[in-house]
């Protein structure tokens, strides 16, 4: 006898929430406006979601993907010491709330960041009401056609009853296959309007891996001399860095890793080279190049890696698993091309490899003494030295790390060693300035308000710095640190080169970094002595509020 679903009848901005509730949603970021005035009077008549006001819509997605990476990470790794919510399991969804016109609009960048690094959130746009849509009507704007392109999915709910079965498709458009970002444009008149709620559920995800390729990989491997994996982000995604580790122990095969790949195999571990591209180490990009079999494991081998190897080292012999089966072969092209979840993919290949490469991974350890350590250009303290002193400072400590992008940014990706999967949050496919300090703060808000670590430029952090009242409004203890060389560093390393050092608009007038974190309400510090670094950071660390320190480095080092 089929189970009798008990249905009632509520608003369509009731219906909203509950069904928010409904699939595991406790936190939401958003900024209120007109068009969801009823949305936020629901959620201001409960208790089980929390809104978090952020000061930029913007920012507010990038609090809910920073949400998303860490409580993925949180679900897989670990929990610094504080009881994690049961519903982080297998990772969240990160759920955005803004009003129609420019707050819909100003929520396009940070989805562009989420599409391109493959995580899940849900933006929930408010639209004028539906007589009025295509009239242009006070701020209306097409935030279906303009977010399509960056988006897995957008949908327009302009009726009551469609809007819970809309939202739960949603939710599973985002978790499923390759994750990403949903839109879901919500026209103001179904807000009073009432429907049926019937409490949906998500439906279960089906494994999309192709499992019968299993013996094909293995062959390949068997045979093989010098094989080396490649760890991309899809080893974050799944959950896969376990069983990386031990596939990668088993056969004694040497490791690289993506900038998105970061944590997923420990730094530490002797068969781990590096990251690999434009701005990797020597010995991982070297060993590729040697390697008579590359296993590709969810890396994209974007214009950032490929620009590296012109002579087709990538492609003599490829072995790519990625669950995206439209990446298959899109930038290389692949000797196999297995469709599938990496966690379970490298499931079933553990125990299985014939050949041990012990000889090969020593070998191998030879290039790493050639890797090039940084030099300072002066007596300034530099960003290497920082970065060095930061991860000595920290690395018992379990904290998650996130960075704006620019030089500082391949400092951290080159200096901290990273330990575990998803420690590292960093604006990949993108290259997203102003993406670091609001992911901190979703990052630290996932984790139930543990210390988060944000390494910034003095040029990024301006990109979303009045999330400052963000971190003091929640007291959230995020640590920023600022390499402040008063450029923006990356573009004027190219002007350096490409350009004569014509710094053409790269030198750039700051505020005084501790005058403006005290008019927010935070403590601060500044650092010009390596010497100091030890004492500041000790402070900063002691201190369960948000903290800044600005160390004044090297204007003109190059990473």
């Amino acid at each position: 006898m089929a189970m009798q679903v008990t249905t009632k009848t509520l608003t369509g901005a009731k219906i909203l929430v509950e069904t928010l509730k409904n699939l595991g949603v406790d936190t939401i970021f958003g900024y209120p406006g007109g068009i969801v005035l009823k949305v936020y009077d629901e959620l201001f008549a409960q208790s089980e979601i929390k809104h978090i006001l952020s000061r930029h819509e913007q920012a507010s997605v990038h609090e809910a993907e920073g949400y998303s990476r860490a409580a993925l990470s949180a679900s897989h790794n670990f929990d610094n010491g504080k009881t994690l919510s049961p519903t982080l399991a297998g990772g969240k969804v990160g759920v955005v709330l803004v009003t129609s016109g420019p707050g819909a609009t100003n929520i396009v960048t940070g989805l562009a960041n989420a599409y391109l690094d493959g995580y899940p959130l849900v933006v929930l746009t408010g639209q004028v009401s539906k007589e009025l849509i295509g009239k242009d009507a006070f701020q209306e704007v097409d935030i279906v056609d303009i977010t399509r392109p960056c988006t897995k999915k957008t949908f327009q709910v302009t009726g009551a009853c469609d809007l819970e079965k809309t939202l739960v498709e949603a939710f599973s458009t985002a978790l499923s296959g390759k994750k990403g970002p949903v839109v879901v444009d919500l026209a103001k008149n179904i807000f009073t309007e009432t429907a049926e709620f019937e409490g949906l559920k998500l439906p279960a995800v089906e494994s999309c891996s192709k499992l019968e390729r299993i013996p094909e990989i293995l062959a390949l491997l068997n045979s093989a001399k010098h094989p080396v994996i490649v760890a991309g982000g899809g080893v974050v995604h799944s959950g896969a860095a376990a069983e990386l580790t031990q596939f990668a122990q088993a056969a004694n095969i040497p490791v690289v890793s993506t900038m998105m790949g970061l944590g997923a195999f420990p730094q530490s571990h002797p068969l781990y080279f590096g990251m690999i591209g434009l701005f990797g180490s020597f010995s991982a990009n070297q060993i590729l190049r040697e390697s008579d079999l590359i296993i590709s494991l969810g890396a994209r081998f974007n214009d950032r890696i490929s620009c590296c190897f012109p002579n087709g080292e990538l492609e003599r012999n490829l072995i790519q698993i990625d669950i995206n089966e439209n990446e298959i072969s899109r930038v290389l092209n692949a000797r196999l091309g297995v469709v599938g979840d990496v966690k379970e993919v490298l499931g079933a290949l553990i125990g299985l490899v014939e050949n041990n490469f012990i000889g090969w991974a020593n070998e191998a350890q030879i290039l790493k003494s050639r890797n090039r350590k940084p030099e300072k250009k002066s007596d300034k303290l530099h960003s290497f030295e920082v970065i060095e002193a930061i991860y000595e400072f920290t690395k018992d400590k379990n904290l998650t790390v996130t960075t704006e992008v620019g030089q500082h940014q391949l400092w951290a990706a080159k200096g901290y060693k990273f330990s575990h999967a998803g420690q590292f949050l960093t604006s990949g496919g993108s290259g997203t300035m102003g993406f670091g300090f609001p992911a901190a703060i979703g990052a630290s808000i996932a984790q139930n308000g543990a210390p988060v670590i944000c390494i910034t430029g003095d040029g990024s952090l301006q990109m979303n710095i009045q999330e400052l009242a963000t971190c003091v409004e929640y007291g959230l203890p995020v640590k920023i640190f600022v390499l402040n060389n008063g450029y923006l560093g990356m573009v004027r390393q190219l002007q350096e080169r490409m350009c004569e050092k014509r710094y053409s608009q790269t030198q750039i007038h700051n505020p005084d970094f501790l005058m403006l974190a005290k008019a927010y309400g935070i403590e601060a510090a500044r650092v010009e002595r390596a010497q100091d670094i030890n004492v500041a950071l000790q402070k900063c660390f002691d201190s369960d509020a948000p903290y800044l320190i600005d160390f004044v480095v090297e204007p003109l080092e190059v990473v």
